[in-house]
C-alpha cells in the first residue's frame, strides 16, 4: 500500500508539471480570473461615462446671421460645425463642442434669438466603455500570442495557418479599437442640433407711415364692403321702381320732341 501511494503521488505531480506551462501561457495571453476586477469594475468604482447631446430651437429675423455666429461660438469653445442646411425661412446646423462646455455654449446660442425649445440629454455608456476595454485587452493578448506562434512556426502549412488566424484576430482588434475611439469621442464631445426659424416681420410702430397706410387700406376695404351691401339692399327697389320710371321718362321725352314737328 505504501508503494501504491508513492506511485499515485508521483503520477499527480507529473500531471501538474505538464499542465503548468500551458496554464502559464494562457494566463499570459488572457486576463486571469483573479484580475477580472481590473476590467469590469464594480458599480461606482469608476467615473460614469456620459454621452451628452442637446437640441435648441430659435426664432430670429435673420437666420443667416445666427448660423454664422453659432459657428463662431462653437469654434471659440474648442468645437467645430458639422452638417448644415438652409432655406429662405429656416436653417439647421449640427455643432460638436466639448462636453464640459455644453451648458455655456447653449447659453450663448440662446442669446442669438428667441428660444422656442431647449433640451439636454445624456446617455450612460459606462458599461459599453468597460466592456470594449476588456475585450480590447484580451484581443491584444491574443494577437501577441499568435505572433509568438508565427515566429516559432517552421513548416509552410504551420505558417499559413497561423497567418490566417493572426489576420482574423487583427481585424477583430482593429474593430474594437474603432469602437473604443467612437465611445471616447461621444464622451469627450457633445452634439448640439440647432434649428433656426425666420421670425415674421414686426408690424410698424403706432403713428408711423406704414401703420397709417395699413389703417387707411382697412378703412377703404370696410367702406367698399359697406357700399356693396347698400347697393345690394337697394337693387330690388331699383329694379321694381326704376324700370317703370325709366320707361315713363323715355315716353314723355319722346312726346315733347314730337310736338314742334306738328
Amino acid at each position: 500500500m505504501l508503494l501504491l501511494a508513492g506511485c499515485s503521488g508521483n503520477t499527480a505531480d507529473s500531471a501538474r508539471s505538464a499542465v503548468a506551462p500551458a496554464q502559464q501561457q494562457e494566463q499570459g495571453a488572457a486576463p486571469r480570473q483573479g484580475n477580472a476586477q481590473a476590467y469590469v469594475p464594480e458599480p461606482g468604482a469608476t467615473d460614469r461615462k456620459l454621452a451628452r447631446s442637446a437640441r435648441l430651437e430659435l426664432t430670429t429675423p435673420k437666420t443667416g446671421d445666427v448660423v454664422s455666429r453659432a459657428k463662431a461660438i462653437a469654434t471659440a469653445a474648442g468645437g467645430y460645425p458639422g452638417q448644415e442646411s438652409a432655406t429662405d425661412d429656416s436653417a439647421s446646423l449640427t455643432l460638436s463642442v466639448p462636453a464640459e462646455k455644453l451648458d455655456g455654449v447653449l447659453d450663448q446660442l440662446g442669446g442669438l434669438g428667441q428660444v422656442r425649445r431647449r433640451e439636454i440629454s445624456a446617455q450612460d455608456v459606462t458599461s459599453q466603455v468597460v466592456d470594449v476595454d476588456a475585450r480590447l485587452a484580451t484581443q491584444r493578448a491574443s494577437v501577441d500570442r499568435m505572433r509568438a506562434l508565427l515566429a516559432k512556426a517552421q513548416s509552410v502549412s504551420e505558417i499559413a495557418s497561423v497567418e490566417s488566424e493572426l489576420t482574423s484576430r487583427q481585424a477583430t482588434l482593429e474593430s474594437l479599437e474603432r469602437q473604443q475611439a467612437s465611445l471616447a469621442g461621444k464622451v469627450a464631445m457633445a452634439t448640439v442640433s440647432l434649428s433656426v426659424t425666420k421670425q415674421a416681420a414686426a408690424t410698424a410702430e403706432t403713428g408711423g407711415f406704414l401703420a397709417g397706410l395699413s389703417g387707411g387700406w382697412d378703412a377703404f376695404v370696410a367702406f367698399c364692403g359697406g357700399l356693396v351691401r347698400v347697393l345690394g339692399v337697394l337693387l330690388p327697389f331699383v329694379t321694381a321702381f326704376g324700370i317703370p320710371a325709366g320707361a315713363v321718362f323715355w315716353w314723355l321725352r319722346r312726346r315733347r320732341k314730337a310736338r314742334p314737328a306738328q
